[in-house]
């Protein structure tokens, strides 16, 4: 069974920094090409950051230069370091898994929340 965990989230003040984990079990992680998306209440989710299995990274405009997204196949797990934290990046932060590039994402985490106060 396929599973994806994230963990790290919490309350900050704006400018501060978190770091948010997701770990993956029940298939082979290095061949994922991951994505973290985020879902505030009222809006869309959007995707935030997506690196591929060979490390190539793309974010969205307005994370690009805040955020930066990692992986450690050894440890099944993909990081998103955020810093510089504005109170419109509150949100349910989700990762997700897909096996092809461009395709949907097959696999997805609950969720962590993250709250930037003012």
């Amino acid at each position: 069974q396929v599973q994806l965990v994230e963990s790290g989230g919490g309350l900050v003040q704006a400018g501060g920094s978190l770091r948010l984990a997701c770990a993956a079990s029940g298939l082979t992680f290095s061949s994922l090409n991951m994505g973290w998306f985020r879902q505030a209440p009222g809006k869309e989710r959007e995707l935030v950051a997506r690196i591929s299995w060979g490390g190539s990274s793309t974010y969205a405009d307005s994370v690009k230069g805040r955020f930066t997204i990692s992986r450690d196949n050894a440890k099944n797990t993909v990081y998103l370091q955020m810093d510089s934290l504005k109170p419109e990046d509150t949100a349910v932060y989700l990762c997700a898994g897909r096996l092809k590039p461009g395709g949907t994402y097959d696999y997805w985490g609950q969720g962590t929340q993250v709250t930037v106060s003012s």
